[in-house]
């Protein structure tokens, strides 16, 4: 007696009432369940008509094969072989995919190679592109009035020279003191009823601040951000590199806006200008150049100007937003309008041997600060190009200058720390020395409001300002994550929200409150 389904004898057999077949119990119940019908005649049928068939214990008997020993070496044999088989097209199997991994990998390299390739060849075209822009600006100009500016550069045989050899500069004009002198009573009058911003972050929350971003903006071969600026109402960075380049950088989104190339050697100093529609940039190729936003996003070259002879180690532009001021290693400064690129005045000391290494405006526009490669700090009357005073007291360069808003106070950095001059009588009265003899400070910068100041050398560190005889609190150090060493420039943001750190790696670091961040960004 045989299952109907199997051809075997049921372990559990079953009949079935309308055919009368023999089934094995779990098959038939598992094709009822599936079709509904008789396996074998097709008819109608349910678990209902099947009827259980009592039976003995049945014994199956051993197959044939597994009777003598013989036939057990063969079906040995048989499953040894059939092992054997499976085994050896694992192995092709392998074997196959190894191949497919090499080819893939190969292909990978490929690829990397023809986007390297691919990045120099844009790269070389962006540059001949900027160059090209500006030779043909400079050839039309030329044609139309042998005087005028071509993108900022002067042909040389077009330029007045002196009986001394230099180049005659038409000079700061009447109408030119008379904006910046109605631009400093405007600020002044505006400074004395000046509150500190309720928006600003109080010293327990900068207490709190850690590292919330590092963003990778500059080059891996020529690693290093030399300068940034930070402007207020759109939330967006400059930073300069060591790369030649300049990176324009939406934080609160995260992106690179623009990067600006076109110095062939490190840009040392940048500043925006015109409500973030420009940003005038300073290099190590002796050349300051003038960008302008376009309807793209992207920053243009919009002037080169060519009139240091040495390394434009400083920017600063001026309260109006008009002019701007660049400080160099060849002992100048120069005085220019923003908007024609043109130098009104270039300014050296005769007394002085010494390059500049750093500079800045007053909040009110009518004074500058220089910082001299021989340790000197220097104040200039604007209006009289006239040097007023002059501080002295630092080791090295003075590598950083700010001024608080309040306008009194002047900070400045070299190797021996940071002094803090009091403008009012013209002399020191206090100075910080976070580090040891080798270790310069590299930056220094109030915040905004005049209630902050940081500071960065091997570390960021931020004190609270008080008046010149109370104590200026230490508040909060920020180690200097890229490992160099060396924290080259540091900027606060809005209502100092934030603090953003250049150092000497590739990464612009943003160091707040993690929870602040989010509604920030928001």
């Amino acid at each position: 007696m045989n299952c109907s389904i199997s051809g075997e004898v049921p372990e559990d057999p079953v009949v079935s009432k309308k055919s009368g077949l023999l089934f094995e119990k779990r098959l038939i119940e598992r094709h009822i369940s599936d079709y509904s019908k008789c396996p074998v005649t097709g008819e109608p049928l349910t678990v209902d008509d099947i009827i259980p068939v009592k039976t003995g214990k049945i014994v199956k008997p051993r197959p044939v094969q597994a009777a003598s020993i013989p036939g057990m070496l063969g079906m040995f044999q048989i499953e040894w072989d059939g092992l054997m088989l499976s085994n050896f097209a694992l192995e092709q199997q392998l074997h196959t995919a190894r191949q497919e991994l090499s080819h893939a990998l190969y292909q990978h390299d490929a690829a990397c190679r023809v986007i390297a390739r691919l990045k120099k060849e844009r790269d070389e075209a962006r540059g001949l592109l900027a160059q090209a822009e500006r030779q043909i600006p400079m050839a039309a100009t030329t044609a139309v009035s042998s005087t005028s500016l071509s993108n900022g550069k002067r042909a040389a045989e077009d330029e007045e020279m002196g009986p001394d050899g230099k180049k005659i500069r038409p000079g700061i004009s009447h109408s030119v003191i008379e904006t910046i002198t109605e631009c400093n009573a405007a600020l002044s009058q505006q400074r004395k009823k000046r509150q500190i911003p309720a928006t600003l972050a109080p010293v327990d929350a900068v207490e709190r601040y850690t590292q919330l971003n590092s963003y990778p903006l500059h080059k891996t071969n020529k690693p290093g951000i030399l300068s940034l600026d930070i402007h207020y109402a759109k939330d967006i960075i400059a930073t300069g590199g060591v790369d030649s380049n300049a990176v324009v950088f939406d934080r609160p989104s995260g992106q690179i806006i623009s990067t600006l190339s076109g110095h062939s050697k490190r840009v040392t100093s940048l500043k925006f200008a015109a409500e973030g529609e420009l940003v005038v940039s300073g290099s190590a190729d002796k050349t300051v150049r003038v960008w302008q936003s376009s309807k793209d996003g992207n920053y243009d070259c919009r002037h080169v100007l060519k009139d240091h002879t040495a390394e434009v180690q400083a920017v600063t532009v001026h309260a109006t937003n008009n002019y701007f001021v660049t400080a160099s290693l060849d002992s100048t400064w120069c005085f220019y309008d923003l908007a024609s690129g043109l130098c009104l005045t270039q300014v050296a000391d005769a007394s002085e041997s010494e390059g500049y290494t750093s500079a800045a405006f007053h909040p009110d526009g009518l004074i500058l600060g220089t910082g001299t490669s021989g340790s000197l700090v220097k104040i200039w009357d604007v209006k009289s190009q006239a040097n007023v005073a002059k501080f002295d007291g630092h080791v090295g360069s003075v590598t950083a200058i700010s001024f608080s808003e309040n306008g009194y106070f002047l900070a400045t950095a070299a190797q021996d720390g940071v002094k803090l001059w009091d403008l009012r009588k013209l002399k020191n009265f206090r100075t910080f020395s976070p580090y040891d003899e080798n270790t310069p400070t590299q930056s220094v910068e109030f915040d905004h409001s005049g209630s902050y100041l940081a500071l960065g050398g091997s570390d960021i560190r931020v004190y609270q300002v008080a008046s010149v005889k109370a104590e200026w609190n230490h508040i909060k150090t920020f180690p200097d994550l890229s490992g160099t060493g060396k924290a080259t420039c540091l900027k606060f943001g809005p209502d100092a929200a934030y603090v953003a750190v250049g150092s000497m790696d590739r990464n612009l670091r943003i160091f707040g409150l993690p929870d602040e961040e989010d509604q920030m960004e928001g």
